[in-house]
């Protein structure tokens, strides 16, 4: 019997591939047999998980990438297509924060910095725009692709001190809806997009807000996991069966979608 899960020779190409998840889905889908294309601005890193991957037997190739210029992306571009010929999954996973991009707890809405907000949407939603306009190219010539949106749980509700953050990866999801409509009526039911909202993960990113010098939680994280039926952050390679299953055949008449992981945060009240 055919394995629908199977990700297997396909061309699977990653936007800020050498962040915490990033590497995690690296790893992953290069030890799945999938040939795994490792897009980031940190070279040292997209290097050792190229050769991470190639010495378990895995097949990964990293080009450095700023996802806000698109002229480095057409040249990614054109080094992927000479390498494998084609991209068969592009998940956008680039994207970040500011703390100026939000109101701080002695602040009001009239000190927030709207250049920092300005900033952080162009990196969550251009940074996603602009990477589907250059690679989705290649799945519109082979009629077929899936696209993969990394979103987050603030886009699904208000949350206190990532207010630009929240507002761009809401747009991320919009995104998504409208790119789930625009592939399949203009280029044929192949191309598919969907986005996947991860829950509290502790990242690089996140670790100074949830987590004192000790390790201890602080304050913020002892609200979020009570309100986490889970009772526990989540782990980036929790996330992996939810791509692997978007990226796969297994999911051929899904698109449009947002897929949310997060032990139960978003609907949980009290």
């Amino acid at each position: 019997m055919k394995n629908l899960f199977t990700v297997e020779g396909k061309v699977i190409v990653i936007t800020g591939a050498t962040g915490i998840l990033g590497q995690s889905m690296v790893a992953h889908f290069a030890e799945q047999g999938a040939k795994v294309v490792i897009l980031g601005r940190n070279a040292e890193v997209g290097l050792r998980q190229q050769e991470e991957a190639r010495a378990a037997g895995g097949e990964a190739m990293f080009l450095e990438c700023n996802v806000l210029d698109k002229a480095q992306l057409e040249k990614n571009y054109e080094a992927i297509m000479a390498a494998y010929s084609r991209i068969d999954v592009l998940i956008n996973g680039a994207g970040g924060n500011q703390a100026a991009a939000t109101v701080a707890p002695d602040k009001t809405i009239f000190d927030l910095d709207v250049d920092a907000v300005k900033q952080v949407v162009e990196l969550n939603l251009f940074g996603t725009i602009l990477p589907t306009m250059v690679f989705v190219k290649a799945m519109v010539e082979q009629k077929s692709g899936s696209i993969i949106n990394i979103a987050s749980e603030a886009a699904l509700r208000p949350l206190t001190r990532v207010a630009g953050y929240g507002v761009a990866k809401a747009a991320v999801i919009n995104w998504t809806k409208y790119m789930c409509g625009e592939l399949a009526l203009k280029f044929g039911e192949g191309l598919r997009v969907n986005s996947v909202a991860p829950g509290f993960l502790l990242t690089n990113q996140n670790r100074d807000l949830l987590t004192n010098p000790d390790g201890s939680l602080t304050p913020r994280a002892e609200t979020i996991i009570a309100h986490t039926p889970f009772k526990r952050f989540g782990e980036p390679e929790e996330l992996l069966g939810t791509l692997q299953w978007l990226a796969s055949d297994a999911s051929k008449f899904v698109t449009g979608t947002l897929t949310v992981v997060d032990g139960g945060f978003d609907a949980f009240s009290i």
